[in-house]
């Protein structure tokens, strides 16, 4: 599955205040999920398998490293649970780069997609992805959803992130 998003991720110091929020609006809680992000080596892009109770994916994809909403290229292959074969075939293939350990609330509205979330060694962090999974919607709608939510969740300039939690975490080290 490939799919185009407009996202961000930001510090968060007040995960309750964005949690009460969702629960107003009715989002659809999906669960929180303890995942486990494995990121390889790769040339270009990001490549990582997520493993946890809710999702479980191998995941490319290309972002711009900038503060505030951007667009995000996406490819999405669904695995199973026990996906333990492929880890080790992409471990022995391309060595892993770096391993990143959260507990994520999940939730959506609509097309949008939300995460809270508490990153081992990082601390607590909030996503919002516009998702065009079909590209009906179009980037400037998406665009316009996340500047939406960004500006609900008074996320400050300040707190916007550039990077992943890979690079925060390999940088730290």
């Amino acid at each position: 599955m490939s799919h185009n998003n407009i996202e961000i991720k930001a510090r968060c110091t007040d995960p309750a205040f964005i949690r009460a929020y969702l629960q107003e609006q009715q989002a659809r809680f999906v669960g929180t999920d303890e995942q486990t992000d494995t990121y390889f080596h790769v040339p270009n892009g990001r490549l990582k398998l997520r493993q946890g109770p809710i999702e479980n994916a191998l995941i490319f994809y290309k972002r711009e490293n900038k503060a505030g909403p951007k667009l995000s290229e996406v490819k999405l292959f669904q695995v199973p649970a026990e996906s333990d074969v492929l880890k080790e075939l992409l471990t022995k293939a391309n060595g892993i780069k770096v391993v990143v350990k959260k507990r994520r609330a999940i939730y959506f509205i609509d097309n949008v997609k939300f995460h809270i979330d508490e990153v081992e060694g990082l601390g607590s962090f909030v996503e919002i992805e516009a998702i065009d999974a079909d590209g009906s919607l179009g980037l400037e709608k998406i665009n316009e959803q996340c500047n939406y939510y960004l500006q609900v969740f008074r996320i400050p300039e300040t707190d916007l992130l550039t990077h992943s939690y890979s690079d925060l975490l390999l940088n730290a080290s």
